[in-house]
């Protein structure tokens, strides 16, 4: 039989430092796995083409393989608290992680802060706003749309940001939401609104005109902190504490922070 693939955190050791608790998960391991296996992740819409990115440097890295499912986080986290059998939940918010652990659903002490969003508005026509604050205080006009609140974080951002403008009364009429920041993106990239309110991640990944952008002031809303948990129904522990390892390492970070995300430690409530 094949050697096992050496354990992350032994090339990595650095890596301890951003989360006491998790490194507390991986000091408890008992058992090695003896062969590859198949880590099932269920990821937040927004981190897509990250994700994608980062797979195959942890599939060459391991000997392990990835299989990712995405959506909105709600949705995500529905589907978890319904049995669905991911090892790890990479969502875009800290709340559904947190619920996970208060509901012994996620492993308590393997939570931890793995990206911040930024969030941005966006139109594929250039000519679309000059000044994105008046464009969105107009009270008539082109479509605009959101992620739905009640499942994409990024969605709740944009509200947030309507209402410390002061315009969310003044938008509502314009709204058009998507179930996940991927559709709301669609919206836009199809021309089924002019505008919306997406990640910048997602702006960076677009290899179409970049059109007219704005990113909102992060004091416009609270931060968009995205957070990983490993679950408590894994079929594969020792490799979800692998990958969480490996998000949590330089390299990892730098691709993520590439690709329009903040990192670093925050605080875990």
């Amino acid at each position: 039989m094949a050697a096992a693939p050496e354990p992350y955190s032994r090339r990595y050791p650095g890596w301890r430092s951003i989360r006491a608790g998790l490194a507390g998960l991986l000091v408890a391991t008992v058992a090695v796995s003896t062969s590859a296996e198949t880590l099932t992740a269920a990821v937040a819409a927004n981190f897509t083409g990250t994700m994608q990115k980062l797979i195959p440097l942890f599939e060459q890295q391991t000997g392990h393989q990835v299989r990712a499912s995405y959506g909105s986080t709600g949705k995500l986290y529905a589907q978890i608290r319904q049995g669905a059998p991911f090892d790890v939940f990479l969502a875009a918010d800290r709340q559904r992680p947190k619920l996970l652990e208060q509901q012994e659903l996620g492993v308590a002490g393997s939570r931890f802060t793995y990206a911040r969003g930024r969030l941005a508005l966006w139109s594929r026509s250039v000519d679309a706003f000059n000044d994105p604050e008046a464009y969105l205080a107009a009270s008539t006009g082109p479509r605009l749309a959101i992620g739905n609140p009640r499942t994409a974080p990024y969605g709740v951002a944009a509200m947030e940001v309507l209402d410390a403008l002061g315009l969310k009364s003044t938008v509502q009429r314009r709204l058009v939401r998507g179930d996940s920041i991927a559709q709301t993106f669609q919206f836009v990239a199809t021309g089924n609104a002019e505008a919306g309110f997406v990640a910048l991640a997602q702006l960076r990944a677009w290899d179409g005109a970049s059109g007219a952008s704005w990113v909102v002031p992060a004091s416009l809303h609270q931060p968009i902190d995205q957070q990983a948990i490993l679950l408590a129904r894994s079929k594969h522990p020792e490799t979800a504490r692998d990958w969480l390892e490996f998000l949590a390492s330089k390299e990892a970070r730098a691709i993520i922070e590439k690709d329009g995300y903040d990192t670093g430690d925050t605080p875990e409530p």
